[in-house]
C-alpha cells in the first residue's frame, strides 16, 4: 500500500515511521516514481518522472479496512487520540422505497450469492474516486482471490432504477456496452474481447466454460454488469455521481458481506450526512429475504478505543463487553481483542516480568535427535544440504522410475511453477539436483540432508503426514557402496541399536526402481522397514543429468526418537 505526501521533513518522517511500528504498520520506503525508475532502469530513463514523495506501508493481510487512505488515515487519527472513533449508522427506507436485489435460481451453480447496498448524497473528488477505485481493486487481489470469491460492482444509481435482477444466462443472450467501450458486444464477443487485455484476461477462467454467464438487470433491462468480468457503460460512476449502488457478488457469503462492509464505511465519511449507509433488500430464489450491510454494532474503555474498539463495563464490574465496527472483520476471538489492547498500550511498554507459571523450556525429541545426528553426518566427511520441501512430480515419480499414484502425494491445488507442484515424498531427488548443480566441484561430492517429507494420510485431521527422513549421497567416479554402507553402520552405532535381527538392526536384499537391480537393500530396525540403500540406476542419474555413478542411502529416524 502506498499513498502520497507533498510536503515533508526529516524529523516527520521518522514520527511516522514510529507511530506505524507502533499502530502495528511497517513504513516500508519513502520514496518516489523517479526514485523507482532510476533504481531499475538507471537515471537516464527516469527524467522527467515525478518527484511527489510515495510513503509504502505494508500492511497485515487481514486489515482490509486500511487498504486505502481513508481508513489508514483514520484509523491512525483514532489511534493518537486526535478524532472519536466514527458511529456508523444504517438506514432503512420504508419497505417500497429501498432498493431491491433479486437473485434467480439460475445463478446457483456459478455464483449464488450476492448483496448490496447504496452510498446515498456522496461527494466525489478526482482523490476520492481514485481511491475508490483502487481499494476495489486492493480487494479483488486480496480477500477476493482475484475475483474468485467476490466481485465488486458499484454503479450510479441516477441512471438505473430498481428493482434489480441477478440472472445467469446463456452467453448469446447477454448484450450490453462494457465499461468504456463504444458499441455493444454479445456476452461471447465481450470474452474474445478481452482475451488478450492485461487486466482482465485473467479472470475470464471464472466463467468462460460455463454453459450460462451471471448477468445483473435493472428494472428496464439495463445491464449493470456481467461479473466477475467487467461493469456496464451506462452505470459508469464519475467525479458527479452523487448516489452509488454498490454491488457484491461471489462464491462465499461471509467474503461478500466484509467486502460490503469496508467499501461502505470507508467512503461513506464522504456522504451528505457523514458515516450513513443506506440499505438494500437481498431476495434469494427461496423466498427470504436479507437486509445488507448486516447490522453491526459498533464500536470503548481507552486503549480499546484507540483501536476503533468501543466497550464498557458490566455486571459486578470484572467484565467488559465489546461492540466490533465492521470495519474490524479480523477479529474473531477474544486473542484478537487482548492484541489490539497490547498495541494500544504499546508492546515496548510492557515490564518484563518472570512468568507465574513454572515450567522447563525443552527441546522436541525428534529435532533434538535430529541435530545430533547432523553433527556426526558431518564429523564423518559429509555436507549438509537444505533442499526446498515443494518439488515437481517428475522429480519424484518419473525420474525415479515411478508413477505418480504411486507415491502418494500430496499436490498443489494451484502452483504457481512446475517446479513446485507436489510436497516431497523423499528427499533423495533434491540431493541428486543439487550435485547437479554443483558437478564442477572437485569429487567426491558427499551430501546429506536430515529434512520432513510429506505423504497423505486420511487418518489425520489435515490429510497427511509428515515424517523425518536422513538422507546421504555418495558422487564420485565409482559408486562407493561401501562408504554409503559403512555410513549406516556409523547411523546405528550412534543410535546404539545392534547389528542383529532380534533387537537391532539388519539390510536384506531388495528392489527399488531408483536403484540399480541386484545392488539395492532394504534397511530393517526394531522389527519394522525403515528404509533404503542401493547403487543408484543409471536412467536415474541420466534424468538428473549427471554423468557419474553413486550411491545413496534414505531411512526414517522416527522410530529411533
Amino acid at each position: 500500500f502506498s499513498f502520497v505526501a507533498q510536503e515533508r521533513d526529516l524529523r516527520t518522517d521518522e514520527e511516522f515511521d514510529e507511530l506505524c511500528f507502533e499502530f502495528g504498520l511497517e513504513l516500508d520506503e519513502i520514496t518516489s516514481e523517479k526514485d523507482i525508475i532510476s533504481k531499475e532502469k538507471g537515471e537516464e530513463k527516469a527524467k522527467g518522472a515525478s518527484d511527489v514523495v510515495l510513503y509504502k506501508i505494508d500492511v497485515p493481510a487481514n486489515r482490509y479496512d486500511l487498504l486505502c487512505l481513508e481508513g489508514l488515515v483514520r484509523g491512525l487519527q483514532v489511534f493518537t487520540e486526535r478524532i472519536n472513533v466514527p458511529r456508523y449508522e444504517k438506514i432503512i427506507p420504508a419497505e417500497g422505497e429501498r432498493q431491491k436485489l433479486i437473485i434467480t435460481e439460475q445463478t446457483a451453480q456459478i455464483r449464488p450469492h450476492a448483496v448490496a447496498a447504496v452510498l446515498r448524497n456522496i461527494t466525489f473528488t478526482k482523490d476520492r474516486y481514485d481511491s475508490f477505485i483502487d481499494l476495489q481493486e486492493k480487494l479483488h487481489q486480496n480477500i477476493c482471490r482475484k475475483r474468485a470469491l467476490v466481485a465488486i460492482g458499484t454503479h450510479d444509481l441516477d441512471t438505473i432504477s430498481g428493482p434489480f435482477t441477478f440472472t445467469a444466462k446463456a452467453p448469446s443472450e447477454i448484450k450490453f456496452k462494457p465499461l468504456n467501450q463504444s458499441q455493444e458486444y454479445t456476452a461471447s464477443q465481450i470474452m474474445d474481447l478481452y482475451r488478450t487485455d492485461s487486466h482482465l484476461r485473467h479472470y475470464l477462467h471464472l466463467i468462460e466454460n460455463k454453459p450460462r454467464y451471471p448477468v445483473i438487470y435493472d428494472s428496464n433491462g439495463v445491464v449493470l454488469s456481467m461479473p466477475p468480468i467487467i461493469n456496464g457503460d451506462h452505470t459508469k460512476i464519475s467525479l458527479s455521481t452523487r448516489n452509488v449502488f454498490i454491488e457484491c457478488t461471489g462464491t462465499d457469503i461471509t467474503k461478500a458481506k466484509i467486502v460490503l462492509d469496508i467499501i461502505v464505511t470507508m467512503f461513506s465519511e464522504y456522504c451528505e450526512k457523514p458515516f450513513t449507509v443506506e440499505a438494500a433488500e437481498v431476495v434469494y430464489p427461496n423466498g427470504k429475504t436479507h437486509i445488507y450491510p448486516v447490522s453491526t454494532a459498533l464500536g470503548y474503555l481507552r486503549l480499546l478505543t484507540r483501536m476503533c474498539l468501543k466497550s464498557h463495563v458490566t455486571g459486578n464490574g470484572n467484565q467488559i463487553e465489546i461492540e466490533i465496527p465492521p470495519t474490524r472483520a479480523d477479529i474473531i476471538h477474544a486473542c484478537d481483542i487482548v492484541e489490539d489492547a497490547a498495541i494500544a498500550y504499546g508492546y515496548n511498554n510492557i515490564q518484563m516480568v518472570i512468568p507465574k507459571t513454572y515450567t522447563i523450556a525443552n527441546q522436541l525429541p525428534l529435532n533434538k535427535l535430529a541435530e545430533l545426528l547432523r553433527l556426526d553426518l558431518a564429523a564423518a566427511g559429509f555436507t549438509e544440504a537444505l533442499t526446498f520441501a515443494l518439488c515437481s512430480q517428475e522429480d519424484i515419480a518419473d525420474k525415479l522410475g515411478m508413477d505418480i499414484s504411486a507415491t502418494n502425494a500430496v499436490r498443489i491445488a494451484n502452483p504457481k511453477t512446475a517446479e513446485f507442484q507436489v510436497a516431497r515424498t523423499t528427499l533423495l531427488p533434491g540431493l541428486l539436483k543439487t550435485i547437479a548443480s554443483n558437478r564442477k566441484m572437485p569429487l567426491p561430492l558427499k551430501l546429506f540432508e536430515i529434512s520432513d517429507i510429506v505423504v497423505k494420510d486420511p487418518n489425520t485431521d489435515v490429510g497427511a503426514r509428515n515424517y523425518r527422513h536422513l538422507c546421504a549421497i555418495y558422487y564420485n567416479k565409482s559408486p562407493g557402496f561401501e562408504i554409503i554402507h559403512g555410513l549406516l553402520d556409523r547411523v546405528m552405532q550412534l543410535l546404539d541399536v545392534p547389528p542383529n535381527e532380534e533387537n537391532g538392526y539388519t539390510i536384506k536384499a531388495a528392489e527399488g526402481t531408483a536403484f540399480f537391480p541386484g545392488r539395492c537393500a532394504e534397511v530393517f530396525a526394531k522389527g519394522q522397514s525403515v528404509g533404503k540403500l542401493g547403487v543408484i540406476h543409471p536412467d536415474v542419474i541420466t534424468k538428473f543429468e549427471l554423468t557419474m555413478p553413486c550411491s545413496a542411502l534414505e531411512i526414517n529416524i522416527e522410530p529411533f526418537v
